[in-house]
């Protein structure tokens, strides 16, 4: 996608040369980027998201993992339609999706998209590996490694849970450390390679999704990358998670499933405690020992 040098030359570009914003709205919701709704001469909108002109990769990043969903043809995400810097600001302007009321089985569609997307071909996501993504990106804040693996479980503990740890290292005393050394060797008896790479979200609690203007499902905020089916499922259980309805037409609709995921979900989400850990202090620290502590005695 091409960069802009300022706003008003990525308006233009989009819309044309009589074009300009006329309004400009805060939206509330995120922690990480400023967002507005941005109204057109011309009567359209566009969602804008705008952070320091240092972040911009934040957003080229983003563009790649909407594009990469995309390709799936499985769950709608908004159209990214232009990145750029506008003075000390980066910004990304987007598909301004209206929100709506959930239609009848909306969870029930929800499920089967995302099992869906979990079964796409993913060999043009990964190159030298089966498992990563075509760059480096970012969960939230947080730096991201996808450095290409043939394994799953290599790249989980090489790419997701070795960076956190290490990141986090100020918190853990000995005792942690040396526990989570035991972790790291045994995570290939806790668990499996799949038999299907699988397209992730990456980072699907409940508040990266939407309800679109059709009462459908959209997706927004990816964090993405090839792995195991499982690690997607496990985020959306780690705040509270989907109605039940999500999860029955899910497994109902996913051919490759693997008995024992129960038993797996709390290794997924440890990647995900351990972000927030670093991201937003000691909070987690005790979710993260007491992971780390049920399964030193499995």
């Amino acid at each position: 996608m091409k960069e802009y040098e300022s706003l008003n030359e990525a308006i233009k570009a989009l819309s044309g040369s009589g074009v300009e914003i006329e309004e400009r709205h805060p939206v509330l919701g995120g922690d990480i980027n400023r967002a507005y709704i941005l109204r057109l001469s011309d009567g359209s909108e566009l969602f804008m998201k705008a952070n320091s002109r240092k972040n911009l990769d934040f957003f080229r990043a983003e563009v790649l993992g909407l594009a990469a969903l995309k390709a799936t043809r499985s769950l709608r995400v908004p159209e990214a339609k232009a990145v750029g810097t506008d003075g000390d600001s980066a910004f990304l302007l987007m598909e301004a999706v209206k929100s709506g009321i959930k239609k009848r089985g909306f969870f029930e569609d929800f499920g089967r998209g995302l099992a869906a997307m979990h079964m796409a071909d993913t060999d043009s996501f990964v190159q030298g590996g089966r498992y990563g993504f075509t760059q480096d990106n970012y969960i939230g804040a947080g730096y991201q490694k996808n450095t290409a693996k043939d394994k799953w479980i290599d790249f989980f503990r090489e790419c997701r849970l070795e960076p956190q740890l290490e990141r986090a290292s100020r918190y853990f005393d000995e005792t942690d450390r040396k526990r989570q050394l035991r972790f790291l060797d045994r995570l290939d008896s806790f668990l499996y390679e799949p038999e299907r790479p699988a397209l992730l979200h990456g980072d699907l609690w409940g508040g990266n999704y939407m309800t679109g203007s059709d009462g459908a499902p959209v997706l927004i905020d990816p964090a993405v990358y090839v792995g195991c089916n499982e690690a997607d499922i496990a985020m959306t259980e780690l705040f509270g998670g989907y109605d039940r309805a999500f999860y029955s037409s899910y497994w109902k609709s996913y051919t490759y499933a693997v008995p024992g995921y129960e038993d797996r979900r709390d290794i997924y989400n440890l990647y995900h405690l351990l972000n927030h850990l670093n991201l937003f202090g000691g909070s987690y620290l005790q979710s993260v020992r007491a992971i780390l502590g049920r399964y030193e005695t499995e």
